[in-house]
């Protein structure tokens, strides 16, 4: 099915579901709309705009769930919404049709918010509110939500290495058609290795997982937390660096440091996790290490699979961004060196 058949028959799926809301008295009656198709995210989630006479709504088709079943996305809205986080009301769901009917926040992500600042003043205040809604996060208590999606799920080594090894075969072997010799193989798994295995034996928190400026909407002056649904525990720093060293925006050197030390000072001090600010940093260039190569898998990877050539252009500034990290360390020179040969060499 070529990509215009697909959409005009989710048009039509979408038209149905949305008739069944208004039947079932999930949302008022409206006698008129019209279906967009909106580009979609990474995910493999389809959206649609449900334009009525009065108001809009987003329909998400997401893979349906034979038997109705639990749905990660759900659970979270409704873990974060009693959080007093603010995230997309959720109208209708329907998982055996893959249906979820969601509160419109319009156009303006993060992103595109920062694209219009006048000032380093405004994107820092821009910032501390999305450092806000982090913090609130952040504080959940996963003793109170026993069943929720993220209490089981843990950036442990494990986990951490398998993205290592996603970015390795994605854009190395995938993209740059490059096989690493033995003796970089050895440097490369070595040093992500140690990277992992502090990264992995921290105190966690909840985290989002993909907290950045295309994950926020902005709305009626609300700071819109979206994409939730792969929250698992993690270091702290893990969406810190996801947020500050985001590869679609370079955020000014001074808000970035004032940022982090707002977030040490305003919550991660008093848990005690990280013993000083200093502890604290050096955990952050680790992570934003292993969090960027990570990325550039990603972006390798969206390419790859769909043909999608928006995320290329993030790649080289990736890339640039791990290797200024990896210079403030002597014991990453021979990673610093290894990537780079291959980068420069592709």
């Amino acid at each position: 099915m070529n990509l215009e058949t697909q959409i005009k028959t989710e048009k039509i799926l979408v038209d149905s579901l949305f008739q069944n809301s208004i039947s079932a008295g999930r949302i008022e009656a409206f006698k008129n709309w019209e279906i967009h198709r909106l580009t979609g995210d990474a995910s493999s989630r389809r959206y649609y705009r449900v334009d009525c006479e009065k108001k809009q709504f987003v329909v998400c088709l997401q893979q349906p769930l034979e038997g109705g079943g639990r749905d990660n996305f759900v659970d979270m809205q409704r873990i974060l919404s009693s959080e007093n986080i603010r995230v997309p009301h959720i109208y209708d769901v329907d998982l055996e049709r893959g249906y979820l009917l969601e509160e419109d926040l319009g156009d303006q992500t993060l992103l595109n918010f920062l694209s219009k600042l006048r000032s380093p003043r405004e994107e820092l205040e821009a910032y501390e509110k999305a450092l806000q809604e982090l913090i609130k996060i952040h504080g959940i208590k996963k003793e109170s939500y026993p069943e929720g999606c993220f209490s089981s799920l843990y950036f442990d080594k494990e986990k951490l290495m398998s993205e290592v090894a996603f970015t390795v075969k994605q854009l190395i072997e995938g993209l740059f058609n490059q096989a690493l010799s033995e003796e970089k193989k050895k440097i490369l798994e070595t040093t992500f290795e140690n990277i992992c295995q502090t990264l992995a034996s921290q105190k966690m928190v909840v985290t989002h997982r993909d907290y950045h400026s295309r994950n926020i909407m902005i709305k009626d002056s609300d700071f819109v937390v979206i994409d939730f649904q792969d929250a698992r525990m993690g270091i702290p720093q893990y969406d810190l660096v996801s947020l500050l060293e985001d590869c679609y925006y370079k955020i000014s050197r001074q808000n970035k440091h004032k940022l982090k030390k707002t977030y040490w000072d305003e919550f991660l001090k008093e848990k005690c996790y990280q013993s000083s600010f200093e502890e604290f940093s050096i955990l952050y260039d680790k992570m934003a290490i292993q969090r960027i190569f990570k990325a550039l898998g990603s972006f390798a990877y969206i390419y790859r699979l769909r043909g999608d050539i928006r995320y290329l252009k993030y790649i080289g500034y990736a890339f640039e961004k791990l290797r200024d990290i990896l210079f403030r360390y002597k014991e990453y020179n021979e990673l610093r060196v290894v990537l780079s040969e291959i980068y420069y060499e592709y």
